[in-house]
């Protein structure tokens, strides 16, 4: 059943290494999150390279995007010493429990996805992996192995924590208490960055033009560039409209964002100027910012040995937890368990 012992809530979350670098609106969506969640709950971050392998990928970069993005998920404040930080594939258990709950998912179930049917609509379903299908049921056993309590998620996320709530629910009902279900923690004071280029589409690594996403990886000089080149809207008044004005608003919100002061603060601090003066502005921000943090990462991938006994430090602490999950689960749904183990 789910741990009944005193502890601190848990919270599960992951990025997937699917680019060379997460972007400024990945540290701000997610990581800043993620870090301050360090404070009230047991935490859970990892590197779900298992569902990194659902589309066509190159093995030798998917080391190298899973090493970066562990350095820059410590970059950004997860601390080994208060968070488990590890890598998915670390952890069997997470893929032996998406079997068992493939059990218990209904195809029309998974069949309504919208996410597996945004991306199967791209390349057409008899190009799509299965790996791709079951993707939901992979991310289910993500969270229900831990036996978290909350999931920080976005918005588009939050159907995948619905079928996971469902999941447990099913299986707690048919087999005996044995999952926490668990409720989709959406932070509403979160900043949405949104492309640079297109401020009317998230900052996105998967967009067609990179020119609008600033990577954490970007030198000072091209990333206050591409600050520079952000598509304004028409008239010179600088005011917070996402309607009417949505690049600027989307540039007062990632400086806001930065400097952790409200966008009216920001906005009284330019009036009377003209968006050329803001773009400076927030471009030296930026550039400082994304300096810092590239340094803070190259110096992390610089000692991959440090990096492994951290990932090593993190998956014993997760198998710590999700060992006797899956001994519970395997128990319930009537496996005989091996010799020596009962």
């Amino acid at each position: 059943m789910p741990d009944a012992s005193p502890r601190r809530p848990r919270v599960l979350s992951g990025a997937q290494p699917t680019a060379d670098s997460y972007h400024l609106g990945n540290y701000f969506g997610a990581f800043k999150q993620w870090v301050a969640l360090q404070d009230d709950f047991e935490a859970f971050y990892f590197v779900p390279d298992l569902h990194a392998i659902t589309v066509e990928y190159d093995p030798a970069l998917l080391r190298e995007r899973t090493y970066v993005a562990a350095a820059q998920m410590l970059a950004a404040g997860v601390d080994p010493d208060r968070s488990a930080l590890f890598v998915q594939s670390h952890v069997p258990e997470h893929a032996q429990l998406a079997w068992v709950l493939g059990g218990v998912t209904g195809f029309g179930e998974a069949s309504r996805m919208t996410q597996f049917k945004d991306k199967s609509a791209k390349g057409g379903q008899d190009s799509s992996s299965v790996g791709l299908f079951t993707y939901p049921i992979l991310m289910a056993a993500d969270i229900l192995v831990y036996q978290a309590d909350r999931v920080p998620v976005g918005e588009d996320q939050r159907q995948h924590v619905e079928l996971t709530r469902n999941l447990a629910q099913r299986f707690n009902h048919r087999f005996g208490e044995t999952f926490t279900v668990p409720e989709a923690h959406i932070v509403k004071a979160t900043a949405k960055i949104y492309d640079l280029q297109d401020p009317t589409a998230k900052m996105s690594g998967s967009n067609a033009s990179h020119a609008g996403v600033v990577d954490l990886t970007d030198t000072a000089k091209q990333a206050a560039k591409k600050v520079r080149s952000a598509v304004t809207d028409s008239g010179t008044e600088i005011r917070f409209d996402p309607q009417e004005k949505p690049g600027i608003a989307n540039l007062l919100t990632i400086f806001s964002a930065l400097t952790d002061r409200p966008v009216d603060d920001v906005v009284a601090e330019f009036e009377g100027q003209q968006y050329g003066h803001l773009k400076v502005a927030l471009g030296e921000l930026v550039g400082d910012f994304v300096q810092s943090f590239g340094d803070r990462t190259r110096e992390l991938l610089d000692d991959k040995g440090e990096l492994d006994r951290v990932l090593a430090q993190g998956a014993e602490q997760a198998r710590s937890v999700a060992v006797p999950t899956l001994e519970l689960v395997y128990e319930r749904s009537g496996f005989v368990a091996p010799a020596g183990s009962r």
